[in-house]
């Protein structure tokens, strides 16, 4: 196992990335002359996360003065808007589109919810001010934009003291004049108002799902904006001189600058750092089909990759599809359920035991951490079982309080359900796993894969507890513990490369379509990327087309090459659309004419890549003390071997049960798996019964 290493420094370049979640805040630091790796992580501090930040750099010994590069995943953008912190924000649209974002979709998701209810619009309807003008779907002017029109409005919103502004007009998408001199104006009318376009945001049509957008990225920019402002303040204060980058949701890093004008890229910016790492060491190992599994204090996350790269969606909805705000922004499909360490077990009002999504975060937290939390948790509930070490918990940073953590799960769950203490924590756990394995099946199954065809990475704090339960239920035969599990987010982050992603509707019918224009649009889209990439060499581009059967109303996008375009090659265009169309749906219809609804651009600036070094060979495993654990497949404890990672050199075999240890979590191995050490560290696990 590579060595902690506690500090970093001096002449040599230095790299660190650090993730904030929902309970922990993990940094991982990487000499790129050494390639030696430092990592912290500490309680994350829900009201002061830029002092979390520095806490966290003390903690690791780095030395700040010698990083050239601090990559940021931060969770401030998601939970402005999941707690509705954001800013008071009006909205200015085309005369007669007032009720557009109010009224959203007339589907009727969950139908039979007697309490159903949509989400409450972050615009109220008396801050949505009309003006006069109109673009037609062609981008011909109907009628000019009219500037006393326009001047009300802000003069309306001046005395509601909006803290921002959204401006969405009608098929602006096609021509933004209109819009780009509304947003001159409005800037001049409102200084110090943040102003959010929605053809800066979204070149797509569905007006809906723009003004969705262009609202909750005004709606979420002060704060997102002050956050960023503080850090880089923050960090200069402390002696950093490097480069400052922050984590999108498409995988991707931006400069400081882009995130303050488009926040609403960071949405999922600390989770996809760990997709990112998956695909990496699943490439690294000879698996290009991997499933990305993250538990850690709050959630976990699953997500698909195949052939080496995460699978991209074109956006979601945040907080939920059934009463989410929609966000069309690309973004790594990310599947997210209430199951972390800290999630709360409960029993309803029928007396059925339940667990999360409610966390106990970082504070109170679990019962055993004895930070006043009194709510039992999946963390309590391992401890209970005999997992976790209360004496050797972060590498004996925290000490659990075993006691306290049985008690609280015998008086609100056990006795309750009239259990053992083991049996209601084992059912805690089980509950949990069944929750994770839904996930998992969300990103595979329900995407048309077998999840028995993939290799399950896991990671986060909690992840390699859990991962051997999930892979048996769902036969999965080969998982993965990378190196870092605990820190995966942040070490993805250290390999992320710099990623901006541009749209624009192109609606014609694939057989009939100008290839020429396409190429021209194409081209355009790329200028554009000239401007917001930092990085001006080793970039590469990626283009889909978002095609579809005439007739249907949802797209699949399909990686095209630059010179299948410039050549106009249709054939191999549909016959890469009908290929993936039957992968997904288990049938195609190649008789049926096909329509290309948008382009899509990725400009990629390429980081050079990390290699982790080596471990020497040592292929007998020795555990260093033995244990009474709880297992789920016996009623009583069984003696477990326990071994320390970083003691496991490569090539060594251990076989379940077993307890792996390591800083930040521990590896649980059920009987008659078979665990290998591969040559640069990663656990290498074949799950008993699974194939």
């Amino acid at each position: 196992m590579i060595p902690f290493e506690h500090s970093l420094g001096g002449a040599d370049p230095l790299l660190v990335a650090i993730d904030i979640g929902g309970t922990f805040t993990d940094l991982m630091a990487f000499d790129e002359a050494t390639g030696r790796f430092a990592q912290a992580k500490s309680l994350t501090t829900p009201t002061q996360l830029v002092q979390g930040i520095i806490d966290c750099l003390r903690m690791s010994a780095v030395d700040v003065a010698g990083v050239s590069g601090l990559i940021h995943g931060s969770t401030t953008a998601i939970n402005t808007l999941i707690e509705r912190k954001g800013a008071k924000t009006g909205l200015i649209v085309t005369r007669g589109t007032r009720d557009v974002y109010s009224i959203g979709r007339g589907n009727r998701p969950e139908s039979y919810n007697l309490l159903f209810r949509r989400h409450r619009p972050l615009v109220p309807r008396h801050l949505t001010r009309e003006i006069d003008e109109r673009m037609l779907a062609s981008g011909e002017v109907l009628e000019p934009l009219e500037h006393a029109s326009l001047e009300e409005a802000c003069r309306r919103l001046a005395d509601e003291k909006v803290e921002a502004v959204a401006v969405c007009f009608l098929h602006s998408y096609v021509n933004p004049e209109h819009e780009r001199a509304a947003g001159e104006i409005v800037r001049r009318a409102l200084p110090g108002v943040y102003v959010s376009l929605s053809h800066e945001m979204l070149r797509e049509y569905r007006e809906f799902e723009r003004t969705s957008t262009t609202v909750v990225n005004a709606y979420i920019g002060p704060k997102v904006g002050g956050y960023v402002r503080r850090l880089k303040a923050s960090l200069g204060q402390i002696g950093f001189r490097g480069d400052l980058t922050i984590m999108q949701s498409n995988g991707g890093v931006m400069t400081p600058e882009v995130a303050t004008e488009r926040p609403v890229a960071m949405m999922e910016s600390g989770p996809v750092g760990g997709i990112i790492a998956s695909a990496q060491t699943g490439r690294a190992l000879g698996f290009a089909d991997v499933i990305s599994f993250d538990m850690g204090g709050t959630t976990a996350k699953a997500s698909l990759i195949r052939e080496g790269e995460p699978t991209m969606a074109p956006g979601y909805y945040v907080g939920g599809y059934a009463s989410g705000h929609p966000v069309m922004v690309p973004v790594i499909d990310v599947v997210e359920v209430g199951a972390g360490g800290g999630s709360i077990a409960w029993i309803d009002e029928i007396g059925a035991l339940k667990v999360g999504p409610q966390s106990a975060g970082a504070d109170p937290g679990p019962i055993c951490y004895r930070g006043g939390g009194t709510e039992p948790t999946i963390t309590d509930a391992n401890l209970v079982l005999g997992r976790l070490d209360p004496e050797d918990f972060l590498g004996g940073q925290m000490v659990l309080d075993a006691k306290a953590a049985a008690q609280g799960i015998v008086g609100k769950i056990a006795d309750p359900l009239k259990m053992s203490a083991a049996a209601a924590a084992q059912a805690i756990v089980d509950i949990a796993v069944s929750k994770m394995s839904l996930a998992v099946r969300e990103v595979s199954v329900a995407k048309g894969y077998d999840p028995r065809d993939f290799a399950l990475v896991a990671s986060g704090g909690a992840g390699p507890l859990h991962v051997m339960a999930i892979a048996r239920e769902l036969h999965i035969p080969k998982v993965i513990v990378p190196l870092y599990p605990a820190h995966f987010s942040a070490l993805g982050m250290l390999a992320a490369d710099e990623r901006h992603d541009f749209i624009r509707t192109f609606y014609a019918d694939l057989d009939g379509a100008d290839f020429r224009r396409l190429e021209r649009t194409v081209e355009e889209m790329a200028a554009e990327s000239a401007s917001a990439l930092a990085s001006k060499k080793g970039t590469e581009r990626r283009i889909h087309l978002d095609l579809r059967y005439v007739g249907q109303e949802f797209t699949l996008s399909v990686p095209v090459g630059a010179n299948q375009i410039r050549a106009g090659d249709r054939r191999a265009i549909r016959t890469a659309f009908d290929r993936l169309y039957d992968q997904r749906y288990a049938h195609h219809s190649p008789d049926e004419p096909v329509e290309i609804v948008n382009i899509r651009l990725a400009v990629i600036g390429k980081r050079a890549t990390m290699t982790l070094p080596r471990l020497s060979a040592k292929r007998r495993a020795q555990a260093f003390r033995k244990m009474q654990v709880h297992l789920g497949d016996s009623v009583r404890p069984v003696s477990c071997p326990v071994y320390r990672r970083e003691e496991l050199g490569a090539g060594a075999r251990l076989s379940g049960p077993a307890l792996v240890r390591e800083h930040g979590t521990t590896t649980v191995l059920f009987k008659g798996d078979v665990c290998s050490v591969a040559r640069t560290g990663e656990l290498l696990i074949s799950v008993r019964g699974a194939a």
